[in-house]
């Protein structure tokens, strides 16, 4: 059974795509099958996977309205665990065309429930809003990662975001919670990143992820290359970030797959020395 994970922060240009992106193709790398929803209008989610948005006959628009199916969506990436659900601009519509629709906070929960078992964690790219496509994310949702870039106004708008989360924890999806804050744009050269990571910690306390993303040209490049940084620089340290964060984000909100991969490397470090015996 999949865990479904809504990417979000209404404020733009917090590194909500490409935690989506970079996040997801770790967690396909490490084995986990994955499945990446792209609701921002904007489509660079689908951009970064190397999907040609204008192109698109069927996409998440159609989903939300009813108008196809999720097989009819899903596409194909590079990587063989991961699957996207790609979008463009006509998703805008969906805002105005879904507020007279009966049960509208519920079409994209509706629309997955029948395909959870195929993957292990489902992750949405939400829009810059707190509008009904973050709504039906939000609804669909088992928990919440925020990214905050280490910049001057990081917390700005942020408890909105909490009391809209407690809001549909309360009337509409009591399971949601926060799973994590992420922290982004992290420049050990500037002094105010770490002020800034102070006063996130203060904020949010345990939440806060230890892994942190650096600022780095290879994770701002793989974009438009239509790859996600793990396969466009494996080296480079956002490469590394992702991997690490992917880590971390197992241990946190994946507990049973972290068991069963530590029962494996167990089994196979004594076939290991079983072999090694043997040959001695």
């Amino acid at each position: 059974m999949a865990s479904v994970i809504a990417v979000v922060n209404q404020k733009g240009g917090v590194g909500k795509t490409t935690t989506t992106v970079n996040l997801s193709a770790s967690l396909a790398l490490k084995g986990l099958k994955v499945l990446v929803v792209d609701l921002d209008p904007q489509g660079n989610c689908s951009s970064s996977f190397g999907v040609e948005k204008e192109t698109l006959s069927r996409h998440a628009y159609h989903l939300l309205l009813g108008h196809a199916t999720l097989a009819d969506v899903e596409v194909g990436t590079a990587l063989e665990n991961l699957s996207l659900i790609p979008t463009n601009t006509d998703l805008a519509g969906a805002e105005i065309e879904l507020v007279s629709e009966m049960g509208r906070e519920s079409r994209l929960k509706e629309a997955l429930e029948a395909h959870l078992e195929r993957y292990d964690v489902i992750l949405m790219d939400c829009p810059p809003s707190l509008g009904l496509i973050t709504l039906n994310a939000l609804t669909a949702s088992d928990g919440v990662l925020v990214p905050l870039q280490c910049e001057y106004f990081a917390l700005e708008g942020v408890s909105q975001l909490l009391r809209t989360l407690e809001l549909v924890q309360a009337r509409i999806n009591p399971r949601v919670s926060l799973l994590g804050v992420i922290l982004t744009m992290f420049d050990r050269r500037n002094k105010l990143t770490f002020q800034v990571q102070e006063e996130v910690e203060a904020f949010f306390g345990e939440a806060v992820f230890g892994a942190v993303i650096p600022r780095n040209v290879r994770l701002s490049e793989s974009p438009s290359h239509g790859k996600p940084v793990a396969l466009y620089d494996p080296s480079s340290s956002g490469a590394k970030a992702y991997d690490a964060l992917s880590e971390e984000f197992i241990e946190r909100c994946l507990p049973a797959f972290a068991k069963t991969r530590a029962k494996s490397t167990k089994s196979s470090k004594r076939g290991a020395r079983a072999k090694k015996g043997a040959r001695s």
